[in-house]
């Protein structure tokens, strides 16, 4: 949950960011400036609303213990990898477009002869890889066939220009067809629109808030369900709703409130 609110503050913070940035145009500290407050007061629920549901977890005398782990770490790599970081950052704030940023960056990490390269390779999910790209195929056909002139005229008189109805619309999409292709699909209904800019920032944070409504409503949910379970925790559906929706709820009427004032 944390993982979701919190990635609504920066145009980098997850997939559905980085899209909205490509084709809005907006700059990386004005994003930051709009999402981040409502990240941080949403982060502060979040952990409220979770103490409040299990608090027996937090009031019991038991403490949680991880065993610590004998970590091997180079440290000529550990700098230069912190430094570049920092520098990655700058240039975001700079004014750098984000992917060519990231694709320097990451270039030059990979010039080194400490680490082979098949190592670095052998970390990358190939398989969330291929969801994604299969994500993208289903959704760009679904755009070219489903979106018929009848459905676009329908939509579009939803009165999206207001901003608690665009809110409320991504919401709905994103849980029906996930927040990535959400986007997608909203994306051609954003040009009419008189304000972009906050068009997109309401697109922004209802699509990623969004996500914490059901377990199944963003990758990184089913991220962390699919770690729990390989390390013996089992996290229920209904166990994760009854945080979840009301979470969903009041962060989303936090930040259509914020980017409406």
């Amino acid at each position: 949950m944390a993982s979701n609110v919190g990635s609504t503050a920066t145009i980098t913070g997850n997939p559905q960011n980085i899209m909205i940035g490509s084709f809005s145009d907006i700059p990386y500290t004005k994003f930051a400036l709009a999402l981040a407050p409502v990240a941080l007061v949403g982060l502060i629920i979040t952990v409220a609303l979770i103490a409040l549901f299990h608090r027996a977890e937090f009031t019991g005398a038991g403490r949680l213990e991880a065993p610590r782990r004998k970590v091997d770490a180079n440290r000529v790599l550990m700098i230069r990898a912190l430094l570049v970081t920092l520098i990655l950052i700058a240039l975001f704030f700079a004014g750098v477009v984000p992917a060519k940023a990231a694709i320097i960056i990451g270039g030059l990490l990979l010039l080194t002869r400490r680490v082979k390269s098949r190592r670095v390779y052998a970390e990358i999910d190939w398989s969330l890889l291929l969801m994604f790209v299969g994500l993208f195929i289903i959704v760009a056909g679904a755009e070219r066939t489903l979106l018929t002139p009848d459905v676009i005229a329908a939509i579009g008189g939803l009165h999206l220009g207001k901003i608690p109805v665009l809110s409320g619309t991504m919401a709905v999409l994103s849980n029906l067809v996930s927040n990535v292709p959400a986007v997608l699909l909203i994306k051609p209904f954003v040009a009419p629109l008189s304000d972009h800019d906050t068009a997109w920032l309401v697109i922004a944070m209802a699509s990623t808030l969004a996500g914490n409504f059901t377990v199944l409503g963003s990758i990184a949910n089913l991220i962390v369900v699919q770690r729990a379970a390989v390390s013996g925790v089992a996290i229920g559906f209904w166990d994760y709703f009854r945080v979840g929706a009301p979470l969903t709820i009041i962060t989303l009427a936090i930040g259509t409130l914020w980017l409406w004032r």
